[in-house]
């Protein structure tokens, strides 16, 4: 027999070598694809199934308001520590938590403007002095104020014509990135930070005191929800009149039922000797139209959270009316 020789023989051995290693390499990343397709199915449906506790978390969450706005529907108080709290999930297999906090307590930032017609936005001139006595109450200088106020009504008004102390399309072609204001209700206070002259320092100063609620009304609180360190929202409702002192005064002295009325609130301790206009009085009000629910909701290594908005009115002019109901939905935390 014919033997071959030595270096065929290695070749043919680096030629088998070199093919287990193309074979292993192959199921190698054949096998890092399978885990993750399986990773990622995984946690499609972890988080299918979160949103599905969300969602059921909601109907609860509007049960729940339900009864408090049949209690009384002329006033939301504190009774039965509903504010705030967070209530535990039964969910099996993971956990999750509910927390509802009244929205209505902050300056919502489509009220610097009036819908006049439907989709068509003019500003009101009293909303934007609210806001910009809210910024100089937090310690922003008080032209700055004035300017971010004004900036912020042109922003959401329909019109292309710059405002007291306000910018337009002019303004913001001319900067970098050129954009336009967006002549439309904000969706989220996140928008604030394209205005002219929102810093991110500002940003994070007014974020925890603004939100944008989906309707242009003046700024109605709930003195009878407000917490005491909330006092600037009630001192901004007359510029340059109402102390925070005096504002945190009132709301510590609130009586355990809450205030039953605008007008007792008003005629409560230091603020009695204040005249505030009809309008501006009833901007201090009893009850709440928008309530917040944040559900966070952990199954595994998933973690998932919602914003729900929702309208105790049901549409409806007033409470009791119709039934709650969710208005706007957010996954994950806001920025």
């Amino acid at each position: 027999m014919n033997r071959r020789p030595s270096d065929e023989r290695g070749a043919a051995l680096l030629s088998v070598l070199l093919l287990v290693a193309v074979m292993a390499v192959i199921a190698a990343t054949a096998l890092d694809r399978l885990t993750l397709a399986t990773r990622i199915a995984g946690s499609a449906a972890t988080v299918d199934q979160g949103r599905a506790y969300s969602f059921a978390a909601e109907q609860i969450a509007l049960r729940r308001v339900a009864d408090l706005v049949g209690r009384d529907p002329t006033k939301l108080t504190l009774a039965g520590g509903w504010l705030g709290r967070d209530f535990a999930l039964p969910l099996p297999n993971g956990q999750g938590t509910a927390r509802l906090t009244d929205a209505s307590n902050c300056f919502n930032l489509n009220s610097l403007v009036a819908e006049t017609v439907p989709g068509r936005f003019t500003q009101r001139p009293g909303g934007t002095g609210q806001f910009a006595e809210l910024m100089t109450l937090l310690g922003v200088n008080a032209d700055e104020a004035r300017g971010v106020a004004g900036a912020t009504a042109d922003w959401i008004d329909s019109d292309s014509i710059d405002g007291p102390l306000g910018a337009e399309d002019g303004v913001y072609r001319s900067l970098p990135g050129s954009y336009l204001p967006g002549n439309r209700k904000m969706a989220d206070i996140s928008e604030l930070r394209a205005v002219r002259g929102v810093t991110p320092k500002l940003y994070a100063r007014l974020k925890p005191w603004i939100c944008a609620l989906p309707a242009t009304d003046p700024v109605k609180l709930n003195v009878n929800t407000l917490a005491p360190e909330q006092a600037p929202l009630v001192a901004m409702l007359l510029p340059g009149q109402l102390t925070i002192a005096d504002a945190r005064a009132a709301l510590a002295a609130r009586p355990a039922g809450g205030y039953g009325s605008s007008v007792r609130f008003w005629e409560s301790g230091p603020l009695a000797k204040l005249d505030p206009p009809t309008d501006v009085a009833e901007q201090a009000g009893v009850t709440s139209r928008w309530l917040m629910l944040k559900t966070d909701v952990t199954m595994g290594d998933g973690f998932l959270t919602s914003i729900s908005l929702i309208d105790a009115n049901g549409g409806a002019p007033a409470a009791g009316q119709m039934p709650p109901v969710i208005v706007r939905r957010d996954w994950g935390e806001t920025d």
